[in-house]
């Protein structure tokens, strides 16, 4: 099997990178079902990648019904150990405005029910979250993003909701009263299952409109959204391209290790299914036996 260190999950607009050379589509099948779509091997600026359209071609899934195990899952069995994640946001903040970029630092959970954690059916394990993206992965995003001549905006919180509705005007309000400055619907689970799956997670957020607590904008639209997209796909294009030589070959970050002593179950209480199911996340830890005390 062809493998990657670098996987790119695409969003909304970004469905391909035509500048990847050596291309190979790769299909899989995961414990927790197919991921969105076929996942794409290519050689982009010196180094292999995967990438992976999030709602699949042709924009089929929506946010909600995403298999966001089964994508990290994949990109996890190729050996990927960084994502750059590409997707759309509303602003909350006057200062943060349509078509800026955002790397944001934190997020806050307003999804319902969304499958978050690999850890189920007799096995526990309690990851630290605090910081959720890798600030290291996020640096050079941004860098890169600044190198690019793109107005980017460093750190805030990204507050993600269920979808696949807006807000209202009444939820927006409340959303800025606590901080946030971005509202969007796929940063979650995906961090929360790629740290995890001890994979470092960025995300580099393209600004779409004002979601609809701005006076001057109070309609957000599919129309709005995909016409503002439109216009940022290049720029993400060429972000991508300057990051991924700008990253360093060797990971320092928490991410990497971040399953270490986080399992709580007993190795002897892990069933042979959940074993097998999820070797590519927890074979070396069981193999060594190191768990939670």
């Amino acid at each position: 099997m062809a493998e990657a260190k670098i996987g790119i999950i695409g969003g909304s607009g970004l469905y391909k990178m035509e500048d990847m050379g050596e291309i190979e589509e790769v299909k899989i099948t995961t414990p927790f079902g197919e991921p969105s779509d076929v996942i794409i091997l290519g050689d982009l600026e010196g180094m292999r990648v995967a990438f992976l359209p999030r709602h699949g071609k042709g924009h089929r899934i929506s946010p909600g019904e995403l298999p966001v195990k089964a994508n990290i899952y994949a990109l996890k069995f190729l050996g990927v150990e960084r994502i750059i994640s590409v997707s759309a946001v509303g602003s909350l903040k006057e200062e943060v405005q349509p078509l800026d970029l955002v790397v944001p630092e934190q997020l806050i959970d307003c999804t319902q029910g969304r499958d978050s954690t690999f850890f189920t059916n007799g096995i526990v394990a309690h990851i630290a979250f605090a910081e959720p993206f890798c600030p290291v992965l996020s640096q050079v995003l941004f860098e890169a993003a600044t190198e690019a001549g793109a107005k980017v905006h460093k750190g805030g919180i990204y507050l993600a909701i269920e979808g696949p509705q807006f807000s209202t005007k009444a939820e927006s309000q409340l959303y800025r009263a606590w901080g946030a400055d971005v509202i969007g619907m796929t940063a979650l689970p995906e961090a929360k299952l790629a740290r995890e799956a001890e994979i470092c997670y960025t995300t580099l957020a393209f600004v779409t409109d004002y979601d609809c607590w701005h006076p001057s904008y109070e309609l957000v639209t599919t129309e709005m959204i995909l016409t503002n997209l439109e216009k940022s796909v290049d720029t993400a294009k060429r972000i991508l391209k300057l990051t991924i030589p700008s990253i360093p070959q060797k990971r320092n970050c928490p991410c990497a290790t971040a399953l270490k002593n986080a399992i709580a179950t007993s190795p002897e209480y892990v069933s042979d299914r959940a074993k097998e199911d999820l070797a590519p996340l927890i074979g070396k830890y069981l193999t060594k036996g190191q768990n939670a005390s």
